[in-house]
């Protein structure tokens, strides 16, 4: 029995297609799955909080150090540490904004990439001072964008800070094993959106029954 983690980020409601197909995605694996566990977090409606100074001083300060105000500050990211470690798989809807993730997922990716917790920083390792602390995890990104061409070869490549970044922060800690589901051409509409939704639906059910 595997435990999956859904997250949004789309601060859109139903007329978000990575918010739609990421829904489709967690049914189709509930019923392939029916023992596996989902946990569901809405960070584009319900956006967690921004790193500020108190969580700084508390996220670098040894536990036993802790006053009850830096507990506080850290409260909230321990929960989505904790939460984010006991999953084995996470089903993660992001959007392109601007040629990136939308700023609550950065807020998001911020509480969980922590020293301690996600990753070890060994100073005397001048070779590579930070190890990953998350493995055997899989992860699948469903991601809606506005055009088509951020492919490697496309014409927008080199604007494309979305799925590289997303890449190097989780593979950061430690998750390597990366799925990328696109949905393109969302400012176009008609056929060419159509067709790319069913692209990636096709795909969706290759992973999910694979």
């Amino acid at each position: 029995m595997a435990h999956l983690l859904h997250i949004d980020s789309s601060p859109r409601g139903e007329r978000s297609h990575s918010r739609r197909l990421s829904r489709e995605f967690v049914e189709q694996w509930k019923q392939n799955h029916p023992g596996d566990i989902v946990t569901y977090r809405d960070v584009g409606r319900n956006p967690v909080p921004h790193v500020d100074e108190p969580w700084i001083a508390a996220a670098f300060m040894p536990p036993e150090q802790r006053t009850p105000e830096l507990w506080e500050a850290i409260r909230i990211s321990d929960r989505l540490v904790d939460e984010f470690l006991t999953a084995d798989i996470y089903v993660i809807s992001v959007p392109m904004y601007n040629f990136s993730v939308p700023s609550t997922f950065k807020a998001y990716i911020d509480q969980i990439v922590r020293v301690g917790r996600t990753v070890a920083f060994e100073p005397d390792d001048s070779a590579n001072p930070y190890k990953p602390l998350v493995q055997g995890k899989k992860m699948y990104i469903i991601e809606a964008r506005g055009d088509s061409g951020f492919q490697p070869g496309g014409r927008y490549e080199k604007m494309n800070h979305h799925d590289p970044y997303l890449v190097t922060v989780f593979g950061f800690i430690g998750i390597t094993d990366i799925t990328f589901v696109h949905v393109e051409n969302d400012e176009y509409g008609g056929q060419k959106l159509a067709d790319s939704i069913a692209s990636a639906r096709t795909q969706i059910v290759q992973l999910v029954g694979g």
